[in-house]
């Protein structure tokens, strides 16, 4: 496993994100036999080679949603009332509908070593993210085509689907 390296990361970004949008498009609108199996084996192959560690990208440049049972427990945790925990770190974002974080990088990350302070009782988007395999992908690809841009083991994801199904060797 290999640290991740932002700054290539984002130059990377620059030059494919279209390219692996427009993949994903075709993907979806034209999906392969086994498409999910073939997720489930190119996100075991992703994890082999991600440390998110090193990265932590997408706690400094997202924010999670916040469901009343995330907030519930995270305030519990924290010792305060949710009332006060939504005033000190969420707004409401009101065409969502979502609570979201305040402030980027998170107020949780720990930015000396890209730990989340908050680990056990994280926010159930932070825990699922970022959802390589969690779904049936054809009905997912509108996250994996923002999520590109944002972390490099969706970037790998798509970059390994783009070859195995370019290449006919998803059929094997």
């Amino acid at each position: 496993m290999q640290a991740i390296n932002l700054r290539s990361f984002k130059q990377k970004v620059r030059f494919h994100k279209k390219g692996l949008r427009a993949f994903l498009t075709r993907l979806e609108k034209n999906p392969p036999p086994k498409l999910d199996d073939l997720t489930i084996n190119v996100d075991r192959a992703v994890w082999l080679e991600t440390d998110c560690l090193s990265c932590a990208n997408c706690c400094k440049t997202m924010s999670p949603t916040y469901t009343p049972a995330d907030i519930k427990r995270i305030s519990t945790h924290l010792g305060m009332t949710a009332k006060t925990f939504k005033e000190k770190w969420l707004y409401y974002d009101k065409k969502d509908k979502d609570w979201m974080n305040k402030q980027q990088p998170c107020q949780f990350l720990d930015l000396t070593t890209n730990m989340c302070n908050i680990y056990a009782v994280r926010p159930a988007d932070c825990a699922g993210f970022p959802h390589l395999a969690k779904r049936k992908m054809v009905n997912y690809m509108h996250v994996h085509k923002q999520n590109i841009a944002y972390c490099p083991a969706t970037y790998k994801m798509v970059e390994k689907m783009k070859l195995l199904v370019t290449t006919g060797k998803h059929l094997q």
